[in-house]
């Protein structure tokens, strides 16, 4: 495991980087088995007698080469806010992407006219609840604290995380969360919306935590007429969330996560304050079962 600080403003803590290797076991679309390390960045400020947990997820490129591109994922200035307030961070570079190896794709779902969404999100959630029990393992790991965040389809990875309702998960944060959007060949109109809008719709019957749903105008992957559709039907299901429709941001608002941090900071910290998450807060009880 390697470790290294990051710069930090005089008189504040350094929040440390660490990069360790993470076993997982997923089934892709056509049920093949893929059992293999990941690679998972840890963010903190060492010294805490005892950390609330925070797994931030990554999204998907629109093309297998955008896959082998994206390296080791940090989302190193989010990740350090999240630090800042007392969490554990790890951030896992799944199977199929940058440095976790690309010869498998398990989060493949199919071409656009056959999605299977499900089947994706099965496998990018199944590798985050592996990564939290890794994470529960460690004794300074608080297990009833923990958040799930992601963007893009890790945005919608933690939705499908909140539907397990795992032990010790108390809130989740979706960023621009969903798949099959193209940029370039469909612009706003993701493959298949109808299909997501009923899969979310089937995450709000079994969810029971707060979620957080953050997005804007302007999203060339996913239109708001969709997202609003896709929350929607999350809390027709009986899905408990805050929808947060922000003004267009850049040329794409899909990249409020990683270039806007000045915008979303302050609605997310409202919604950790609210659902009690970070490490100042009281323990919150268990969320109900309905």
């Amino acid at each position: 495991m390697a470790a290294f600080a990051l710069g930090h403003a005089q008189g504040e803590p350094a929040v440390e980087e660490s990069v360790l290797a993470v076993p997982v076991k997923v089934r892709d679309l056509f049920r093949k088995e893929i059992a293999q390390d990941i690679t998972v960045t840890v963010f903190e400020i060492p010294g805490r007698a005892s950390y609330p947990l925070l797994v931030l997820n990554h999204g998907r490129p629109a093309n297998d080469a955008g896959r082998g591109k994206m390296g080791r994922v940090r989302f190193a200035q989010a990740a350090s806010y999240f630090a800042s307030l007392g969490f554990s961070v790890w951030v896992p570079t799944r199977v199929g992407y940058g440095v976790s190896g690309t010869e498998e794709d398990p989060e493949y779902t199919g071409p656009c006219q056959r999605r299977d969404y499900r089947s994706g999100f099965d496998v990018s959630s199944a590798q985050v609840l592996q990564v939290i029990e890794h994470a529960k393992r460690r004794p300074d790991i608080d297990r009833t604290r923990v958040v799930v965040a992601g963007q893009s389809f890790g945005g919608a990875t933690s939705i499908a995380v909140a539907a397990r309702n795992p032990d010790g998960v108390v809130a989740s944060i979706n960023f621009a969360g969903g798949s099959g959007g193209n940029p370039e060949t469909r612009p706003g109109e993701p493959c298949l919306p109808r299909w997501l809008e009923a899969l979310f719709g089937e995450y709000g019957k079994t969810s029971r935590i707060p979620t957080l749903w953050v997005y804007t105008e302007n999203d060339r992957y996913f239109g708001p007429h969709h997202t609003k559709a896709w929350f929607e039907a999350f809390k027709a299901g009986g899905g408990a969330g805050e929808f947060v429709l922000l003004p267009a941001f850049g040329n794409d608002g899909h990249a409020l996560f990683t270039r806007g941090f000045e915008i979303w900071r302050p609605i997310v910290g409202r919604f950790l304050d609210t659902v009690k998450a970070d490490a100042a807060a009281p323990i919150p009880p268990a969320p109900a079962i309905r």
